[in-house]
């Protein structure tokens, strides 16, 4: 794997604060760390970026002052993208760039006909102008046209059908979305304990205050909406698996909250209630409260994100060879360009079409796991310790 002090790092932002200002501002660091790498990071500006300012809340506006300009999308947005990505390669000497959505969560984009369900629809919207294009969107387009692996941290739905589509004619890497650190790592660990203890989950209150620019966006309904659904869904496939405990389409009540209060700043309040039944008609309450440094549970992901994804361009298999394979065609393949491989770091795993969503953080380390094993030539790890049973 890239060792992370290998990484140059840069990027786009509609804030024109260095890192060190920016830094200051977030308060989130301590001082005598900021103090340790003021001068790196003051050096270190953001390009300017794109502002569709439907997509995100208005409170953002003040922050918006490093700007290209139009207001929606346009073929000179995804040029300029791919130009900086060029440019910044060239000029660090790299052997690949990996890019990343760290920024504010955007509100859902319309899913039209004609817009937005297939590649060449989607190109020709986003020549067109069309306002149901989001930010993040362009920024994938640009990533896959130019071949660099895109990752989308954030709950919006970046890849509407027909990023996706264009990401396999491109064989381009794409991964989502929104990453999972905090409150909903814990619960999807909870609940699959519990519903594969037999335990049933009937309900879950999930409430959240915090103060960080996040929770301000947040702040606003649509933008809001985005994280609802991404913080929700996360339980649905491993209620879906467990057809002895639930019926079909029978599903726990599941509610999420998020307020902003600007006092508490990045010590994110997270409080979740469960309510379960139990054998004979018992009844169960699990309570938790998790205060968390929201930025600093996510940054280790960030990294870990661009590490794997890097890596994944560099991974070919093919099956074990029977005879029958062509002397010219050596038969190995490449990953999918939906690299589900990171769904173990993202609240609403984006798998390919037609597959399933696995929710479960267990699964989804241990299919991470037996990926590196297989890499080098080892077994799946099984926890059946037969060796240990048996007479």
């Amino acid at each position: 794997m890239v060792h992370p002090s290998d990484l140059a790092i840069g990027g786009w932002d509609i804030s024109s604060m260095n890192l060190a200002e920016a830094m200051d501002r977030a308060q989130v660091l301590e001082p005598t760390l900021k103090t340790l790498v003021r001068k790196d990071m003051s050096q270190i500006k953001p390009l300017p970026s794109i502002y569709y300012p439907t997509f995100i809340a208005a409170n953002q506006e003040e922050r918006a002052d490093n700007l290209l300009a139009g207001s929606k999308a346009c073929w000179a947005h995804v040029e300029q993208i791919r130009k900086d990505i060029c440019d910044f390669k060239q000029k660090n000497d790299l052997d690949k760039v990996i890019v990343q959505w760290t920024a504010n969560t955007e509100r859902y984009a319309l899913l039209i006909d004609g817009v937005n369900d297939t590649a060449d629809n989607l190109i020709q919207a986003i020549k067109n102008g069309h306002e149901e294009v989001s930010p993040s969107t362009v920024f994938a387009v640009a990533c896959i046209l130019e071949g660099v692996p895109f990752i989308n941290g954030s709950p919006q739905n970046t890849f509407v059908p027909g990023a996706i589509a264009l990401a396999e004619r491109h064989n381009a890497f794409i991964g989502g979305d929104d990453f999972k650190s905090g409150q909903t790592k814990m619960k999807s660990a909870l609940v699959d304990f519990l519903i594969t203890a037999g335990i049933k989950i009937t309900a879950i209150a999930s409430y959240n205050h915090l103060g960080n620019n996040d929770g301000k966006n947040l702040s606003s309904a649509e933008q809001f909406r985005s994280k609802e659904i991404s913080k929700s869904n996360v339980v649905d496939d491993m209620v879906a698996a467990n057809n002895v405990l639930y019926k079909p389409g029978e599903h726990p009540d599941h509610t999420v909250v998020i307020k902003y209060m600007p006092s508490i700043g990045d010590h994110k309040r997270a409080m979740d209630d469960v309510q379960a039944e139990l054998f004979l008609g018992g009844r169960q309450t699990i309570s938790i409260y998790n205060i968390c440094q929201d930025s600093l549970l996510a940054a280790p992901l960030i990294l870990d994100l661009i590490i794997i994804a890097e890596l994944m361009t560099r991974i070919q298999w093919r099956l074990h060879d029977d005879g029958t394979m062509e002397e010219s065609d050596d038969g190995y393949k490449g990953f999918h360009s939906v690299l589900s491989i990171l769904s173990y770091m993202l609240k609403a795993p984006l798998t390919p079409p037609g597959t399933p969503v696995v929710n479960a953080l267990a699964k989804q380390r241990a299919a991470m796991v037996n990926i590196f094993r297989a890499c080098i030539g080892l077994s799946p790890e099984s926890d059946m310790t037969l060796e240990h049973k048996l007479l």
